[in-house]
């Protein structure tokens, strides 16, 4: 009871600031999951290929990289103006997403709405740091994890449904009442700052614009480099040097600038440096593969945007459940064992899911997902407590900027590398097949529709060719998909055991 009558009261407005910030989480959380149910529905609108669709995801997270200004933009236009100038644009985009004709104008303003709702997410965690006592910072922690989860559960879900009963076109749709609550509840309760706008004129814009030339570049490399046959394509060759020439021309300004807008050299840190790469890693992990299996789901097993939500809707739910249970947990057991054991679980999901037949639907996916649901949070939470162990207080900002945008980044060059890698191997497997199988096989003749090949009719040869031809790619492509569990499997199993050679402190 005397502690409770000291612990210091939390004013109306400083709740209402938090409370707007984690609209803002939920908004930018459900915009990355809710297009997941609804991706192959948007590819065929938008007369997107498989490889083409990618696009749609790995814009939005390249484009959300720009996170590691926002630290800077806040000392310059204040808190409340970047927020309502995040939100704002982000609402503008989000219809403007839903009006799109075309694949390249949707890319276009998928990346204005990532930029846009970059900064949503660690504003709203330094809401809850800065408005919040000691003693309610816990319970903000905790409603900052409760509302990703919820984000995560309900946004495959509702884009399914969505998109089944009306258009995809609607999903965007759901970024309104979130924003606008954020919108008004920023207006309202946190305070007009004056700007300082000679930070400006200190700016690192060599080094911001090294930084977007060359992760621009590099993801135009890994995403048309399939397509143009690599470096036999002189456009992917100038821009792979675009991209080697500005990601150097970035570390060298961070290094060794005046005004570096980031902190590189954290990454010298032993538990920061092997945390980091582990984080890069997950994100390629978790991000490539919400692209991949809603995808898989539609091609080879005919589900509809509906059935695509429903068999998602664990993934989130599952993380949802574990979040009361995470701080018991960090008692319990270290966090380094934590982290390995979080890798562990999402390898083992991955592992499941790579067993892929033609009855392989949600009776496969949705064990996998369930298990690697259970794994995320165990690394989110412990790895980011074992990366910051050993940084001065004042290097928290660069510490998480670099990790957030670590996430990012391999989240974008993830969704890009397996759906390369699901296209190229698809290729190689059919070929392979096509060697082993001859139309002079008695036991092929056999399962050909009519009477076979060679006593049939002529369009009737045509036709059951068509169908073995279908029947080899249907069978390659599933071969190609489990090629994309297995390499996920190896990186993550890799990630465990690196986690064990972390520092505890």
């Amino acid at each position: 009871m005397e502690a409770e009558a000291h612990s210091p009261q939390v004013s109306l407005r400083a709740w209402v600031a938090v409370i707007g910030g984690l609209f803002g989480c939920f908004m930018a959380g459900m915009n990355v999951h809710v297009t997941s149910a609804a991706l192959p529905e948007i590819e065929g609108a938008l007369g997107a290929t498989f490889e083409e669709g990618s696009w749609i995801s790995t814009a939005y997270l390249v484009a959300e990289i720009i996170m590691i200004l926002t630290a800077w933009l806040v000392q310059v236009f204040s808190l409340r103006r970047v927020m309502l100038v995040g939100s704002g644009l982000f609402l503008v985009a989000s219809v403007a997403c839903s009006l799109a004709p075309n694949l390249q104008t949707m890319i276009v303003i998928r990346v204005v709405q990532g930029a846009a709702g970059a900064v949503l997410i660690p504003l709203s965690f330094q809401l809850i740091i800065t408005e919040l006592p000691a003693s309610k910072v816990p319970l903000g922690m905790a409603l900052f994890s409760l509302a990703n989860s919820v984000a995560q559960a309900a946004g495959p879900s509702m884009g399914g449904w969505l998109t089944d009963m009306y258009s995809w076109r609607w999903i965007f749709y759901l970024q309104l009442f979130p924003g606008i609550a954020l919108l008004a509840a920023v207006a309202w309760s946190i305070d007009r700052q004056p700007m300082q706008l000679k930070l400006l004129r200190q700016g690192d814009w060599w080094g911001i614009a090294c930084m977007v030339l060359g992760l621009g570049a590099l993801q135009i490399v890994l995403e048309e480099g399939g397509r143009k046959d690599w470096f036999g394509s002189p456009f992917i060759v100038w821009m792979t040097l675009l991209a080697v020439v500005g990601l150097i021309g970035f570390v060298a300004r961070q290094l060794g600038g005046r005004h570096g807008f980031i902190n590189l050299r954290l990454l010298g840190h032993y538990n920061f440096g092997v945390a980091s790469v582990a984080m890069f890693i997950f994100g390629a992990s978790t991000f490539g593969l919400v692209f991949l299996v809603p995808n898989y789901l539609s091609q080879l097993q005919g589900y509809n945007a509906r059935e695509i939500g429903v068999s998602l809707i664990l993934y989130g739910l599952v993380q949802l459940v574990m979040a009361p249970f995470l701080p018991r947990l960090m008692k319990w057991l270290s966090a380094k064992l934590l982290v390995a054991s979080g890798f562990a679980i999402m390898a083992l999901g991955c592992w499941m899911g790579a067993h892929l037949s033609a009855d392989s639907a949600s009776n496969v996916i949705v064990p996998s997902i369930v298990v690697r649901g259970i794994g995320q949070p165990l690394i989110m939470v412990a790895l980011s407590v074992l990366a910051v162990q050993g940084l001065a207080k004042a290097e928290a900002g660069s510490a998480s900027a670099v990790f957030s945008m670590l996430r990012n980044l391999g989240g974008a060059v993830g969704t890009a590398l397996l759906a390369q890698l699901v296209v190229v191997r698809e290729r190689v497997h059919a070929a392979r097949i096509n060697e082993s199988v001859t139309v002079f096989d008695p036991a092929l003749q056999q399962r050909l529709p009519g009477e076979g090949v060679l006593q049939a009719q002529l369009p009737d040869q045509q036709w059951a060719l068509q169908i073995l031809d279908q029947g080899i790619h249907h069978q390659a492509f599933l071969m190609a998909y489990s090629d994309a569990f297995y390499l996920a499997c190896v990186a993550l199993t890799l990630c465990a055991v690196a986690a064990l050679m972390l520092r505890r402190g």
